[in-house]
Parts: structure tokens; C-alpha cells; sequence
């Protein structure tokens, strides 16, 4: 499937309280924001959201990627209402990557973000960054630290495993071989 990034910046301005009704979910008001009941440390309040217990939040479609298990297309639909077109025509086919899905994600990140300060000693503020916007995360089964690749639209295509602790069970799926974890940074 694809989308424009009009239909995709559509999706991330969902509003989360009015998605979260729509879904049947209870909502409690605190203040300017409602607390989830189902996860009392998540706080929504237009199209952001935060969950208190881990300092970690973003948008709309990476809330429904994270707690509602949909991939990248699955959550833009879901927001909009909307069904992805066929790519254009000057874009290859992405049929073949249509079924990529990350590992299932861990309810939170604790080995994976103690793995990469402590023992490979990287900036909790550097981790802190990837954490919250979803590049790097825990993944549930093995608690292994999963970096995600993504297209030039934004959509996960890769994942990549490294082992954090004990026996490495690895969960590496690549879908496009030319895609890899990285980030280009403010200069371009």
C-alpha cells in the first residue's frame, strides 16, 4: 500500500482522545489530558502521547504501531479511514514489502535501554531520542534491542536484533536490502 504524505500527515493529526473513544476505550480526564485506564502512566491530549513510566510518547501512528499492534500502512488506514493506492509509477512495486511487520514490542524498554547505557555506554540522552521515537526498542519475545530502518517515507521496511543479554536469539527480518538503521542528522 501506499500513501501520500498529505494522507500520512493527515494520520498524525488524529486526535487521540476522539480515536480512543471510537475504539471503545475508557478515558479518564486529568486536567488538560486523559489518562488511559488500560495503561494508567499513558496520558493523551490531542494527537500526542506519553507514557509517564518509561518518558517515551509521539504521535498518532506510532501510537497505534505500539499499543494497538498495527504496521506503518495498517495504522495510517485505521487513522484516516482511508485505503492506500497502488504506488506510483515511477516508484517500485512495494507488494513484496506490503507484509514486513517489526517484532512485537516489549510493554516497556528497561533491558534494551540499560543494555545500550551501561554496558555499550551510549548517551542516555542519544538512546533517550531513538527510544521515544521508536527507532530503537525492546522487542517482547527475547527482550533484545530491535533498530528499525525505515523508507524515505518514513515506513519501518527493516529490523535488525542485537542481543542484550545471555543468549543472542536473534529476530532480524529485511525486507529491502537497501534500507538500514540511521539517522541523517539536522545538516543533511
Amino acid at each position: 500500500m501506499y500513501y501520500t504524505q498529505e494522507q500520512i500527515d493527515r494520520a498524525n493529526q488524529a486526535d487521540l482522545v476522539l480515536f480512543l473513544q471510537s475504539q471503545g476505550e475508557p478515558l479518564e480526564r486529568a486536567g488538560q489530558e486523559y489518562r488511559w485506564k488500560r495503561h494508567d502512566s499513558l496520558t493523551v491530549r490531542g494527537n500526542k502521547w506519553y507514557r509517564h513510566s518509561q518518558s517515551k510518547g509521539g504521535g498518532p501512528i506510532d501510537f497505534v504501531m505500539e499499543f494497538f499492534g498495527k504496521s506503518f500502512t495498517e495504522a495510517v488506514e485505521l487513522l484516516t479511514g482511508e485505503k492506500g493506492a497502488a504506488p506510483p509509477p515511477d516508484r517500485p512495486s512495494s507488494a513484496p514489502l506490503s507484509d514486513f511487520r517489526l517484532p512485537p514490542r516489549s510493554p516497556d524498554n528497561r533491558t534494551a535501554r540499560n543494555y545500550l547505557t551501561a554496558a555499550r555506554r551510549i548517551d542516555e540522552d542519544v538512546t533517550g531520542f531513538f527510544f521515544a521515537s521508536g527507532d530503537i526498542y525492546e522487542d517482547a519475545a527475547h527482550h533484545n534491542a530491535v533498530f528499525v530502518g525505515r523508507d524515505e517515507d518514513g515506513i519501518p521496511r527493516y529490523a535488525h536484533s542485537k542481543g542484550t543479554a545471555g543468549k543472542f536469539r536473534p529476530y532480524v527480518e529485511r525486507r529491502d536490502q537497501t534500507l538500514y538503521f540511521l539517522y541523517p542528522g539536522a545538516g543533511g
